[in-house]
């Protein structure tokens, strides 16, 4: 056995391909030790700097109606629920000048699948935004609400991106991957696009030279081979993308928060990811995607302590201090970092903090920027 895990990891490290079934084998059977110090030399061969990169950003929600029923989303609201809403243009006016204040520059918006809001509504938002904020950058939607808008208007992934692009989309998040096996998503995501139209609309967005970030959300009712076959549907679209574009920057894997969710009620999901798993799962994603330069641990939904101990198995990202997030801290999660925090735990870590934009590009950290985020009451350092 110890043969066979030692010659993977020196394919790996010479940054062949493993096979899915080579990543279970190494899940299954590698010590983390071994797996942490091969995906800490992978990571230096990628990023060579002793850096940590972190951003600052903003998510919000354009609406919280949607028609995908996710067995995992405490968020959502069916259409003409009493709590329902979409986001109007004072509110983003608001949001976008404080995500400026604290030192950003970039909103997340996401939402769900609505079933009145179409192409235009969406081309609409975008170039109102960037009237009011040129310099603002939309790292907006994602695969499945491309899909959603492509059905309600009878059009191409790529016609709605082109278009969407026009109106000053910057970026493609790598939302609603949770698990690219269609066996999965039929049982926890029914209504959300399948996982080949997932990595066909990234496809599209790479063609378009739009670029994009990847997910997982695991610990729920995946297999291993699901999660390493993911990893590989990632690596070979990744491989695709024309030579100018660069496709894929980053890849982020989270565990499954459970609290009050209708899967753990109903299909009996349960969170146990334990600080190991992520740390391992972690250096399999750096083992198995080769041509994915960065890796970002996720301190949102496992906190400082393993995030710092990710660092050290393959990982060179921090992520964002969230100035708003609303879908996964609906589910439990809880941590938050202050720019301070954030940038604190890095060093703590042995690293150098370095904070970026979307197409990680390094920024300098406004001067302004550790007071306000510091004064802001709900900003709590874990």
């Amino acid at each position: 056995m110890q043969k066979r895990i030692d010659s993977l990891l020196d394919k790996a490290l010479a940054l062949e391909w493993l096979t899915a079934e080579d990543g279970v084998f190494l899940f299954e059977n590698a010590s983390t030790a071994e797996l942490m110090q091969v995906a800490d030399s992978l990571r230096f061969q990628k990023v060579p700097e002793k850096t940590v990169t972190w951003i600052i950003d903003r998510n919000s929600n354009t609406t919280n109606v949607c028609i995908a029923n996710c067995k995992f989303c405490n968020f959502f609201r069916r259409p003409g629920h009493e709590e329902s809403y979409i986001t109007d243009i004072e509110s983003y006016k608001q949001k976008i000048e404080e995500t400026f204040a604290y030192g950003g520059e970039q909103l997340l918006l996401q939402g769900g699948h609505h079933p009145d809001l179409g192409l235009q509504y969406y081309c609409d938002l975008f170039s109102e935004l960037k009237s009011l904020y040129p310099n603002l950058k939309l790292h907006a939607l994602g695969p499945p609400e491309i899909a959603h808008v492509a059905k309600l208007e009878g059009k191409s992934h790529t016609e709605v991106l082109k278009a969407l692009k026009e109106s000053g989309l910057d970026s493609l998040p790598g939302a609603g991957a949770e698990i690219l096996d269609d066996r999965v998503r039929r049982l926890i995501s029914k209504g959300k696009c399948g996982g080949e139209e997932w990595l066909d609309v990234m496809r599209a967005a790479h063609q378009l030279d739009i670029t994009t970030s990847a997910t997982m959300m695991f610990g729920h009712i995946e297999t291993n081979l699901e999660r390493m076959e993911h990893l590989a549907a990632i690596r070979q679209v990744q491989s695709e993308k024309p030579e100018h574009a660069k496709g894929f920057l980053a890849f982020i894997p989270w565990p499954f928060m459970d609290e009050d969710t209708i899967l753990k009620k109903i299909k009996r999901a349960r969170n146990n990811c334990t600080g190991d798993e992520y740390v391992r799962m972690i250096a399999m994603s750096r083992i198995m995607l080769p041509n994915v330069i960065n890796i970002q641990a996720s301190w949102l939904t496992v906190g400082k302590k393993v995030a710092q101990v990710c660092l050290h198995s393959g990982a060179n990202d921090f992520g964002s201090i969230m100035i708003e997030e609303n879908v996964v801290s609906a589910a439990g999660a809880a941590f938050r970092f202050t720019a301070d925090g954030i940038q604190q735990a890095i060093k703590d870590a042995g690293f150098r903090p370095q904070l970026r934009n979307q197409q990680y590009g390094y920024r300098n950290l406004p001067e302004n920027v550790k007071q306000q985020v510091l004064d802001t009451e709900t900003m709590i350092v874990d």
